[in-house]
């Protein structure tokens, strides 16, 4: 990119630096973000990341391990401790930032690791709890009343220049078509509120399929695939051929729900 100038808009002196990506869950997130809105000076460490590796077999990928530990500032169940797995293939990617004043574009690295943030051990059992506190209060429905003032309903009436268009004569009335589920647009829910969801439909029922989880979320489908794709494995054949159940770190979660 140039300026009118001819100086460069986006700055590359960081461009080979290597750094990670890291996908965390929900409440991870919204914890570290109210941490930074917090701290108007200083900024402490939100968590440490510890490296595990076997001495016997140093070239083995599958014997490197990382873990998170968090500060332990966070709420009181919240997991402390979480386990990040590795990814092995990723397309490459970088990572820019853009400055409040000014609009600078710069580049602060390249990612070399990508990983998955879950719960690690015997801290899945504290997560499961939250999703399910998370669960109740998104079944909460707060509805609000307005009392309209005018009672003779002149704010309902036609606007001038509309009466024309409006036919009195019942043969001119046309019978309205049901509107189709498939030609409405669904909109999408908040990934957090959605996650809780599915959850509460696979305490239900251990398998669905796409299809009935559409129906009872009312989600985009292609939506929805991105949560299953984090959450589920797909069986592609046996007794479950084609549905979609919890994977083990969540089943686990799942059936302890039940058993209360």
């Amino acid at each position: 990119m140039e300026e009118e100038n001819g100086s460069s808009n986006l700055e590359t002196s960081k461009a080979e630096r290597s750094v990670w990506l890291m996908k965390c869950p929900v409440v991870v997130a919204k914890s570290w973000k109210q941490n930074h809105n917090n701290q108007h000076h200083s900024q402490p460490p939100l968590a440490k990341v510890v490296f595990s590796l076997d001495p016997l077999q140093p070239d083995d990928p599958s014997a490197l391990q990382f873990t998170m530990e968090m500060s332990g500032s966070e709420g009181v169940n919240m997991p402390k401790s979480y386990a990040l797995n590795m990814f092995k293939d990723f397309v490459p990617m970088g990572v820019f930032s853009e400055a409040n004043q000014g609009g600078k574009v710069a580049m602060e690295g390249k990612v070399e690791h990508k990983f998955d943030m879950k719960p690690h051990g015997e801290d899945i059992e504290e997560y499961g709890k939250l999703c399910r506190e998370r669960t109740n209060k998104s079944m909460i429905k707060n509805r609000q009343i307005q009392v309209i003032d005018n009672d003779r309903g002149v704010l309902m009436r036609p606007m001038p220049g509309m009466v024309g268009l409006i036919s009195s004569n019942s043969k001119d009335k046309k019978r309205t078509q049901p509107v189709k589920q498939t030609d409405t647009k669904r909109t999408r829910r908040d990934r957090g509120e959605l996650e809780d969801i599915m959850f509460k439909l696979f305490e239900r029922q251990p398998n669905w399929a796409l299809k009935q989880l559409v129906q009872e979320t009312d989600q985009p489908a292609q939506f929805l695939k991105e949560i299953l794709n984090e959450l589920c494995v797909y069986n592609k054949r046996g007794a479950n051929q084609g549905t979609y159940e919890l994977k083990p770190e969540y089943k686990k979660s799942v059936d302890d729900t039940g058993a209360e």
